[in-house]
């Protein structure tokens, strides 16, 4: 694209933070504007980050979140093994194909800072015409998920929308 092309009307996103703790107002959560920022420099009309606790409310707010048709939707928290760490067997059931590359990368990222990575259950995926990813819930986790996600995002778009160029 040359620079005096005018940017192709921008993508909705969405954002879903999965914490109990933010959801009942004990701490302010911090990755969701680290992701909003990030989406609007990947172009992205950002639906306003939503907040739940722990556990099915991550499902039935993903099934909302999905009737608004965005393209992609960022998760960011419940990925653990705690009890209440449910945000992957919310959003599983929702998915129509599973991209666990992306998972794969979003872990060995992790790692090269933390061990802890490796414990991250999350999951990416299509669900009709929309990307899902699971993020872990620290604003670091979420960075190097972001990281990951910037060189092949526009990518993933395009194939969602029919556009099948390999770059």
């Amino acid at each position: 694209m040359s620079a005096c092309e005018p940017l192709g009307a921008p993508r909705k996103a969405a954002i879903l933070i999965s914490s109990t703790r933010a959801a009942l107002g004990i701490y302010e959560d911090a990755s969701a504007p680290v992701i909003a920022d990030w989406l609007q420099e990947q172009n992205f009309d950002v639906i306003p980050a939503i907040v739940v606790p722990d556990g099915p409310s991550v499902g039935a707010a993903l099934q909302g979140l999905l009737l608004a048709h965005p393209r992609v939707i960022i998760t960011s928290g419940g990925t653990g093994l705690t009890p209440d760490d449910t945000t992957p067997e919310e959003t599983e059931p929702l998915l129509d194909r599973l991209v666990p590359g992306i998972m794969e990368a979003l872990r060995a990222t992790g790692r090269e800072k933390t061990p802890l990575a490796a414990l991250s259950r999350g999951h990416a995926g299509i669900a009709g015409d929309t990307f899902i990813v699971n993020l872990p819930g620290s604003p670091s986790g979420v960075m190097d998920g972001l990281t990951v996600l910037t060189p092949i995002l526009e990518h993933i778009c395009d194939q969602l929308e029919g556009r099948h160029a390999h770059h």
